[in-house]
């Protein structure tokens, strides 16, 4: 048990303001593990973006251009950064404060703050939020991981595979505040729920099509970042009951999302993790999936939802009409046992200790 209290300092994805909704699941995670580790006795400062929002922790808000996302740039050999980037002083501000810590705990999937490591005098924990995108990241998360080992964490051990030295990176898991969820037992009607940022790597016109095939009715929660795709969806499946909720809070999330009778979950992409998964597990929703990514190490196929093969809409509608094999109960239990904040806070506290303490 480490007795030692540590001051930390999280900074931010810089692709949005945190409590936007821009960063994806990243703003749900940042905030989770300040939980997790304020709880333990730790104190934690966040940086990020001017505009942002939390309640969790000391907030310092950074102005500047926000990067592009990593999602845009797939494929990109090269590092792009805007005049008068956020990302930039962002880390300008850890560079002139971090004497005042011991540890830096970076969430933005960018080169810079990778490159940076070597030139801080404090350790940095690096967190990889999404698979491997480009070959200039693989490229310097190798490096890192090479110079630093145990310094680049991931979600899942499906994350960690698409990059070029993925036995290096540590696989950390997830969690969540479960006291922020209600079980619902049974849902006052059927109805199916999709929830993520609406872009097309997201695959949401499958769900739409599912939805449409089997007459459910879907309740879709998430920020528009595409607002083209979106209206293709709505004009493709125009018999398709869907309920667009917007962005919500955590605590709005969960009250609707438990009354869902699944959780359909449709990359096309490899998700690295999938935190709308354990969130609806925590209100006994089950997940139905597509077979890949962090999802497959998550889903309990045929226990706490099903795994069918990306793309197969055939499958999603075959794994709705089997709902009544899947008990809501054991959701909940999944999510107690493996995503807990106290079970995540023990692992983070762990990794940060051979980081500030490698001699140990």
């Amino acid at each position: 048990m480490t007795k030692k209290k540590y001051r930390l300092l999280f900074l931010s994805t810089p692709v949005g303001a945190l409590g936007s909704g821009v960063g994806g699941g990243v703003e749900l995670t940042l905030q989770n593990a300040a939980k997790a580790l304020i709880a333990k006795g730790h104190e934690v400062e966040i940086v990020a973006p001017e505009g942002s929002v939390t309640d969790v922790a000391k907030l310092t808000q950074i102005a500047g251009n926000m990067q592009t996302s990593a999602q845009t740039q797939v494929g990109a050999n090269m590092v792009v950064l805007p005049q008068n980037s956020v990302l930039e002083n962002m880390w300008n501000y850890a560079r002139e404060v971090q004497d005042q810590f011991d540890l830096l705990f970076n969430f933005a999937y960018d080169w810079l703050p990778l490159y940076l490591t070597p030139f801080f005098n404090c350790p940095i924990a690096h967190w990889i939020s999404m698979s491997s995108l480009s070959p200039v990241m693989d490229a310097m998360v190798s490096k890192i991981s090479k110079l630093f080992p145990d310094a680049i964490a991931v979600n899942t051990r499906a994350c960690a595979d698409t990059f070029s030295n993925g036995d290096r990176l540590m696989i950390m898991g997830k969690g969540i505040d479960l006291t922020q969820y209600n079980f619902v037992a049974k849902p006052e009607k059927p109805s199916l729920a999709w929830v993520g940022r609406i872009s097309p790597e997201k695959g949401l016109e499958d769900a739409a099509e599912a939805a449409q095939t089997t007459g459910l009715a879907l309740h879709v929660f998430g920020l528009i970042q595409d607002q083209g795709y979106w209206q293709q969806i709505k004009a493709s499946f125009p018999n398709a009951e869907i309920h667009y909720e917007g962005f919500l809070s955590t605590d709005k999330l969960q009250q609707k999302l438990g009354q869902s009778s699944a959780l359909l979950m449709t990359p096309r992409w490899v998700e690295a993790f999938g935190n709308a998964a354990i969130e609806a597990f925590a209100c006994g929703v089950p997940v139905i999936s597509y077979r890949s990514g962090g999802l497959t190490e998550i889903v309990r196929h045929g226990k706490t939802g099903f795994l069918v093969e990306m793309g197969s809409v055939l499958g999603l509608v075959e794994a709705i009409a089997q709902l009544d094999q899947i008990e809501r109960l054991t959701c909940r239990q999944q999510v107690e046992a493996e995503y807990s904040l106290e079970v995540w806070g023990d692992r983070l506290e762990a990794w940060f200790e051979k980081l500030i303490n490698p001699e140990v």
